[in-house]
């Protein structure tokens, strides 16, 4: 079972979408011929979830998007984010979070640093208070790569390949970031895909459920192996 990053890059790690997923597609590619992988992707990691799966199709038995962005085929893979910025920016549910405008040798772009309040409420609600205040140390300005060539190729993801994948969605119902109405959308978006549902799962699902979370991922692989 491979597994991909839960939050955005940082704005000086690397400077496409296409590097920030690299670990991951390298670690597909690699897989011995015959063995096909349940890929599990949290967050912003569901984009490069959904980037495998478009590359290596016969290497994936299925994809699990656990509270993550699940893009569609036929629309470029920055919608989730842009519609996640349009429910929530005119809101003011950003909170606290700051907007950085990335400036360099890399190009350009924005970064979000998601502040402490933020955290704290929409994020690590129902985690144990260890791992907001890890969090909290942790935090950095994320690169949302939405001016990114590839997140903007609207035929970038085909039925033929991405859409192939079985997808398997876990919805954490107490997520209070992107919403449950946000990650059901996503869901109508891709017919066809399975969803699991965690209640009193707040958006780091791995920290405030992770006993619930595990035995759906074992669930999802025994059923896939």
């Amino acid at each position: 079972m491979a597994a991909s990053g839960a939050h955005p890059a940082r704005v000086d790690e690397v400077g496409t979408f296409e590097e920030y997923s690299r670990p991951l597609l390298d670690a597909v590619a690699a897989a011995p011929a015959g063995e096909r992988l349940v890929l599990v992707g949290h967050s912003h990691g569901g984009l490069s979830l959904a980037l495998a799966m478009e590359r290596f199709p016969d290497k994936v038995a299925a994809a699990v998007f656990v509270a993550a962005a699940m893009p569609c085929v036929g629309k470029h893979m920055g919608v989730p984010t842009e519609e996640f910025m349009r429910r929530t920016a005119p809101e003011g549910l950003l909170m606290d979070c700051e907007m950085v405008a990335i400036n360099n040798s890399q190009g350009s772009g924005v970064a979000i640093n998601m502040g402490p309040s933020f955290l704290a409420h929409k994020y690590y609600q129902q985690s144990p208070a260890e791992d907001l205040a890890l969090a909290k140390m942790l935090v950095r300005p994320g690169n949302q790569f939405v001016d990114d060539p590839v997140m903007k190729d609207e035929s970038l993801l085909t039925n033929g390949n991405y859409g192939s994948v079985k997808k398997v969605y876990v919805i954490a119902m107490a997520d209070s970031s992107s919403t449950e109405e946000m990650q059901r959308w996503m869901v109508e978006m891709s017919p066809g895909t399975d969803v699991e549902e965690i209640a009193g799962a707040d958006h780091a699902v791995m920290s405030s459920k992770p006993s619930e979370l595990r035995d759906i991922l074992i669930k999802i692989a025994n059923k896939y192996e």
